[in-house]
């Protein structure tokens, strides 16, 4: 598993948390390492050993947990990249919805090596989406959830998202977007990023 998944999770634990609870959280995994390089590869059974920790640690639920990091990596300062990322998806957030089929691939663009489970967006009717994600790691559809909260915000989009758990070996979001225009849209633009890019 892409070591920037590991970084990502004590990175938010450390900012929403404090570094001492990522301290509590490895110790009590027990893991062969102790630390995470953002470019290497580690074995995967690493990651639910840490996220049960983390749950016994912060006396949550790892869904909960999860779903936090979500939103962590849209609203979190040292992690605009991802919002960009995201925003690239389209002008609106039901543009973006259907662009999520391309998420992993535009994510092993920006990260190379960082495979990310297979998604298909569907749209049985006009303003509801069911969302597959199928792969590892488990739980990523907790991940997007968070994501697609944060996003709908960051739209200006009134959207109501559920976790259906799992059906036929993928896990299942469901989103029934309410109203478009319920708050001001914070913007996108590429001058944006190229000023980003040049900092």
């Amino acid at each position: 598993m892409h070591g920037l998944i590991f970084r990502t999770l004590e990175a938010f634990i450390s900012d929403t948390f404090g570094p001492e609870n990522w301290t509590r959280v490895v110790v009590l995994s027990d893991l062969p390492v102790t630390g995470f390089e953002a470019m290497l590869q580690y074995d995967g059974d690493y990651f639910p050993q840490l996220l049960s920790a983390a749950a016994h640690v912060l006396d949550r639920p790892e869904s909960v947990i999860l779903e936090d990091i979500g939103t962590y990596l849209i609203t979190h300062q040292n992690h605009a990249s991802v919002r960009r990322l995201m925003r690239f998806g389209g002008e609106t957030f039901s543009e973006l919805l259907h662009s999520l089929d391309d998420l992993p691939g535009r994510t092993r663009l920006a990260v190379s090596g960082l495979d990310l489970p297979q998604v298909e967006v569907r749209q049985p009717a006009a303003g509801s989406f069911t969302i597959f994600c199928r792969g590892k790691p488990a739980g990523f559809g907790h991940v997007l959830v968070g994501l697609l909260r944060a996003m709908a915000d960051d739209y200006g989009t009134l959207a109501l998202l559920d976790h259906r758990g799992q059906r036929d070996g993928a896990e299942v979001i469901e989103v029934t977007v309410v109203e478009t225009a319920f708050a001001d849209d914070r913007g996108f633009s590429l001058a944006e990023v190229a000023i980003a890019e040049g900092a």
